[in-house]
């Protein structure tokens, strides 16, 4: 047997760590769908079911955070759980602040950069849902392949959003309310891609600690 695995034979079997962690990256993925609907669903709508989503997962990190004060033996080390936990739900509230975008500024719906961009979104937080549960299965393997996998999104994410604020500001006679909706929406949208890629950071980070 080796250490890291006799150490874990001798801690506490404490499995509502994983799944508190494995809940807040299924409720990511399940944000950044309800957030997609908007291209078939008013805005409206999108706002409120993005909106519930989120509420779930604040519960979730009031529950780790209540843990996290109570215990002093983890699975994974303290600042690692809380920050993951942090992340996690910094999608979710980035896919909500897009919702509430479409639904302040009246986007009737999204251009075809930001479908796109929900498109890698989708993706990003799909490989996240998936990659999380290995953390208790500690394959770190999958964890470094998946961060891989989140990376190339975000950088294919970040050329659609450039281009697009490119093209806002390319026009000479800009419909400047137009521009302000498109390029909040955007800006919002891509910084949900951002921080799936700061959460396959720091999965990557932790198949390295702890592999």
């Amino acid at each position: 047997m080796a250490f890291q695995d006799f150490i874990r034979f001798l801690l506490p079997r404490e499995d509502h760590w994983y799944d508190m962690l494995e809940e807040l990256a299924r409720l990511g993925h399940d944000a950044s769908k309800a957030l997609s609907s908007f291209k078939d669903s008013p805005a409206s709508k999108v706002r409120e079911s993005v909106q519930a989503i989120e509420h779930k997962a604040d519960d979730i990190v009031r529950k780790m955070e209540d843990a996290l004060a109570r215990t002093f033996v983890t699975p994974l080390d303290r600042e690692d759980l809380h920050r993951l936990t942090s992340e996690l739900d910094d999608i979710i509230d980035l896919c909500n602040l897009s919702a509430r975008a479409f639904n302040l500024y009246h986007l009737e719906k999204p251009t075809a950069a930001m479908v796109q961009i929900m498109d890698k979104l989708e993706a990003c937080t799909a490989l996240i849902s998936a990659a999380v549960p290995q953390l208790r299965k500690h394959d770190y393997q999958q964890l470094v392949d998946a961060g891989r996998k989140v990376r190339v999104l975000e950088k294919e994410a970040d050329s659609i959003y450039r281009q697009a604020i490119s093209g806002l500001f390319s026009d000479s006679h800009p419909d400047f309310r137009e521009l302000l909706r498109q390029k909040e929406a955007l800006d919002d949208l891509e910084a949900a891609v951002d921080y799936c890629d700061n959460v396959a950071d720091l999965l990557t980070n932790m198949a390295v600690k702890h592999g």
